[in-house]
């Protein structure tokens, strides 16, 4: 089940290239028209910006904004730093592996079969998508 940190940035990544000309978002903006608490927005955002996807500016007129390309932002990769290993089980995951303790052998393990196939979809699925096809965005960034 996707959780709600993850719900929660990708919906302020979204409201973000969705937003009009080049002038950062603040936070209280965000957190208010997507009615998320301000406080675990603030969290979710400073991990989304030390992650490279978002940039920040400080002051009266501050807030943040993409630091890419809407099409350049894919999901795999948000999934990643948000919720984490995309596999569901770790022996099938590609960057966060560990042997399952309970198989003797993995390759004759049905439940591993599957999960390969989950997660061979899933990924699929998220690598195809980026933040433009979540927003619709057409619009270029030049912050």
């Amino acid at each position: 089940m996707l959780s709600k940190k993850t719900k929660y940035g990708l919906k302020a990544l979204t409201y973000i290239a969705k937003s009009e000309g080049d002038n950062p978002v603040q936070i209280s903006e965000i957190s208010k028209s997507e009615n998320i608490p301000q406080k675990f927005l603030e969290s979710i955002m400073l991990t989304l910006r030390k992650s490279g996807f978002l940039g920040s500016k400080k002051g009266k007129h501050g807030g943040y904004y993409l630091i890419k390309e809407p099409s350049e932002i894919r999901m795999a990769d948000v999934m990643r730093v948000l919720e984490g290993p995309i596999a569901m089980v770790p022996c099938v995951s590609l960057n966060f592996y560990e042997k399952c303790d309970d198989c003797p052998d993995e390759h004759e393990c049905s439940v591993h079969k599957l999960m390969i196939q989950v997660r061979d979809n899933t990924l699929k699925v998220l690598r195809n998508n980026t933040l433009a096809d979540l927003s619709g965005s057409t619009v270029v960034k030049t912050s």
